[in-house]
């Protein structure tokens, strides 16, 4: 049997979505630092939701070509797991931030076409994840959670140096279709478990979970 899928719910904001979440099966969570996204959170708010996450579920903070000074403010304010990397930081910026904050990153890495799968080899040999996202159109204003999703067959079999999490137009229903046909151990969701951008629905949340749980990767292969 293939090893169990892991879940992110990405975008928590609301103390009773994060719960739901967590009861559903999350293992991990995220909180957005983006002020243009519906689902940006403060420092303040980030702090509160953080402190009421149970052990055993990582806490992961969402930051957008974040400077020093913004991430060292984040990382003190914040009782974090893991820094999420979805902006144009460069290879030498993720290994930068590991090496000071001392926490876990996961890079984002967009992908369109088959001209994007060389950032992943690069990105994988420095992130501690990472996140294989839909690249945002050129019209986009937010980096992720977009609900776009790209084709699956581009990295189907794919493996990288690290552990690594699908993203990008996930929802219940195609997540056990993605997850089969690329053998993904670990998924990403947002906008598709709302009912309007940055508001999350518990049912939805749920049924996302259970179906990503329930599902068998045709692959067989794991990420770790």
């Amino acid at each position: 049997m293939p090893d169990a899928v892991h879940v992110k719910i990405c975008g928590l904001t609301d103390p009773a979505h994060m719960r739901a979440a967590v009861d559903a099966g999350a293992r991990y969570v995220g909180f957005v630092f983006f002020p243009k996204s519906p689902r940006h959170v403060s420092l303040a708010q980030a702090r509160a939701l953080a402190l009421a996450v149970p052990e055993g579920v990582a806490k992961v903070a969402l930051t957008v070509d974040g400077d020093d000074d913004m991430l060292a403010e984040l990382v003190a304010q914040v009782p974090l797991d893991m820094l999420q990397l979805h902006g144009h930081e460069s290879p030498a910026r993720v290994a930068a931030l590991r090496a000071r904050f001392g926490l876990p990153v996961m890079k984002a890495v967009g992908v369109a076409g088959a001209d994007d799968l060389a950032a992943l080899d690069i990105y994988g040999g420095v992130a501690d994840q990472l996140l294989v996202d839909a690249k945002p159109t050129q019209a986009a204003t937010l980096p992720g959670g977009n609900g776009l999703s790209f084709d699956w067959n581009l990295i189907a079999g794919r493996r990288w140096a690290c552990p690594w999490m699908l993203a990008g137009g996930l929802e219940a229903g195609n997540v056990a279709q993605a997850i089969a046909l690329t053998g993904a151990r670990q998924v990403d969701v947002s906008s598709g478990v709302e009912t309007r951008p940055g508001v999350k629905d518990a049912a939805r949340m749920a049924e996302f979970i259970r179906a990503a749980q329930s599902a068998v990767a045709l692959s067989g292969q794991t990420t770790g």
